[in-house]
């Protein structure tokens, strides 16, 4: 009987997994439901003794039982070029393993690291993690080994590990597709961590949006238990707030308070969950430490990438972009590499204006620039961020003033309202935004603000004057504001209005 793997992935579902497997098994073969190998474009992809279609839609799966369709026939898909070519660490098991599966998680080498770190001091598992160079993927690229010390050496009767799994940056899945795709590998992660730093239970932290991930990884931890006890995981849901995706937020939710920022120190390492030590890392940090926790993984490790970025990184490729999906590669690849000869550039077929990296308050880079490495100090030399790593294209159609605008509406919508800088700045800059537009094409729902803009302009104010007063805005919620929601916005903004100037009429 014919064995067809087709993915579960949330992804794959919305492409209609369900109806294409359902096709399978009318057709007598036997579906296994597998991981993402994260080729959305291609979803559903089928795999049959390794050779890949996609996408297939349940019209098709007749033809391919037949041994035909080979318009939509790739090959084998772990010579597929978009494959071959990664670096595959976090998602080494991406569309090899069934979730859920203990034996398949196992067979590929799960708990190993788990067995090989609880056979050693946590200072010294603390010490694997500083020699590899593993710094925090949720964007701040803090050194995870730094965090994991700090942690293990406060004094407190008892210690949390916090997975930060609320993941709301714009053109990232990274996290989604870790969890449901690969569970046991963020539990394994999680417990290393627990004995390193002392911790006796733990958290993952995610958003109500992920139903899918919150029942594979709320199964996972159940399955998992008599391998990682006496360590306790719990999943917390999230309402969705963007501004949970800060640590410190994050903590207060989970704690069953308001949503909103601490004020910095204490350090959550010192006085977080419940007043006590605590780690907040993110799913694809914590992921990456079973690697690093294996025979010779840190020193492999710390080879790859560039300067002091270490590792690799799953960048998610999304937006405008003929061939989405997670490409896992050593930091170091350039920017155009990423859009243009991974991504295969537009999906529209038009020239690409901008990319923006780091999520809805990343800074917009134009193709001049694509040569920018992917690693957090250039990135940070170009004015710009890696975050997550999520990238966003957008083709000659997008008018940059016009997403510079929604950075501060974004930011007035999701701000916790704990700073000022954050809570007025945004709805301040989103007024100074559509007076500096007048003349030009201002947003529908300012039009019936204009006369009022026309007022502003006729006391006095030039153009140049409104452009500088927006700088001093940009400088006051940057260096003002309690969190990197209002600190990060003037990133968008600055970006559009040095690169593309004209936008803004």
């Amino acid at each position: 009987m014919t064995t067809v793997r087709i993915s579960d992935d949330a992804l794959a579902l919305a492409c209609g997994a369900e109806a294409v497997a359902a096709a399978f098994a009318a057709a007598g073969c036997t579906v296994e439901r597998v991981s993402s190998w994260g080729m959305h474009w291609l979803e559903p992809l089928v795999e049959i003794n390794g050779v890949g279609w996609g996408p297939v839609s349940p019209a098709r799966v007749g033809e391919i039982v037949a041994g035909g369709a080979d318009d939509i026939c790739i090959g084998p898909i772990a010579a597929h070029p978009f494959i071959i070519g990664q670096q595959r660490l976090t998602f080494a098991r991406a569309g090899k393993t069934r979730p859920l599966s203990l034996e398949d998680f196992a067979a590929s080498g799960g708990w190993s690291a788990l067995t090989r770190a609880r056979a050693m001091a946590p200072a010294t598992v603390i010490g694997e993690v500083l020699a590899s160079g593993l710094r925090g993927r949720g964007g701040a690229g803090f050194p995870a080994g730094i965090k994991w010390r700090t942690v293990a050496e406060a004094p407190a009767s008892h210690k949390f590990v916090v997975c930060n799994a609320d993941e709301g940056d714009s053109a990232t899945f990274a996290d989604r597709m870790l969890m449901e795709g690969d569970p046991f590998q963020l539990i394994e992660g999680m417990a290393i961590c627990a004995h390193a730093v002392g911790a006796a239970r733990g958290y993952v932290y995610m958003r109500s949006e992920y139903p899918h991930a919150i029942a594979k990884l709320k199964a996972a931890i159940a399955l998992a238990a008599e391998h990682i006890a006496p360590f306790e995981i719990e999943v917390r849901v999230g309402a969705g707030a963007y501004v949970c995706g800060e640590e410190t937020a994050l903590l207060n939710s989970i704690e069953g308070k308001r949503g909103e920022v601490r004020a910095k120190p204490p350090l959550p390492a010192l006085e977080g969950l419940f007043g006590c030590p605590t780690v907040v890392n993110n799913v694809l940090t914590l992921a990456a430490v079973p690697h690093i926790l294996s025979e010779g993984g840190a020193a492999l490790y710390a080879r790859l990438g560039v300067d002091r970025s270490k590792g690799t990184m799953p960048i998610q490729l999304a937006g405008n972009i003929r061939h989405g999906g997670l490409y896992e590669t050593a930091f170091g690849i350039s920017l155009g590499d990423l859009v243009n000869r991974i991504g295969g550039g537009t999906a529209s077929g038009r020239p690409v204006k901008a990319v923006q990296v780091g999520g809805p308050l990343g800074a917009y880079v134009p193709p001049s620039q694509f040569d920018l490495p992917f690693d957090y100090e250039a990135f940070a030399g170009a004015d710009a961020l890696i975050g997550h790593g999520g990238i966003c294209v957008f083709d000659d159609s997008a008018d940059l003033a016009a997403l510079a605008r929604f950075a501060f509406e974004f930011c007035a919508a999701e701000s916790c309202g704990k700073c000022t800088p954050c809570r007025i700045g945004s709805t301040r800059g989103v007024e100074l935004i559509d007076r500096i537009r007048v003349g030009g094409k201002p947003q529908a729902d300012a039009v019936e603000r204009l006369p009022q803009m026309h007022n502003a302009r006729k006391a006095g104010r030039s153009r140049e004057e409104e452009l500088a007063l927006l700088d001093d805005l940009l400088e006051a919620m940057q260096f003002g504001s309690l969190c990197a929601l209002g600190s990060f916005t003037p990133y968008p903004v600055r970006s559009a209005l040095k690169h593309w100037p004209e936008d803004f009429a």
